[in-house]
């Protein structure tokens, strides 16, 4: 099935750096329109790893979200790839050319949804 990367409105602004440009017009839509898939990964990440969720505070929570995908290198990889295999050919030449911000913007963006949407995770 494919899907359509969203609209975002209003959300480039004078004076952006190019990173910056390429986080609100490629990243944001991209990570939206994936967020259902980020919520099963990251469901099947809990699951699989018996990480039992319902008994934490939703403080408790929102730590292990960023903790997963601070220390856990393969899920943090296998997250990145789930977006960054949306890019076209030119996006992905700009990514690869700034891969290590783009990761640093990706994850963050990312750790906040997932953080955001704790309630779709039960």
């Amino acid at each position: 099935m494919h899907k359509e990367r969203p609209i975002l409105e209003n959300i480039i602004k004078e004076n952006m750096s190019v990173t910056e440009v390429f986080q609100n017009k490629t990243l944001r839509p991209v990570i939206k329109m994936q967020h259902h898939l980020l919520i099963q990964s990251f469901k099947n990440y809990l699951f699989k790893r018996k990480i039992d969720f319902s008994t934490l505070t939703d403080q408790k929570k929102k730590s292990k979200i960023k903790g997963i995908f601070t220390k856990d290198i393969n899920y943090k990889n296998f997250t990145l790839g789930l977006i960054v295999g949306d890019f076209t050919a030119e996006e992905f030449h700009f990514y690869a050319n700034n891969s290590s911000e783009i990761n640093r913007r990706i994850l963050q963006i990312i750790t906040k949804r997932i953080q955001d949407s704790i309630k779709e995770l039960h």
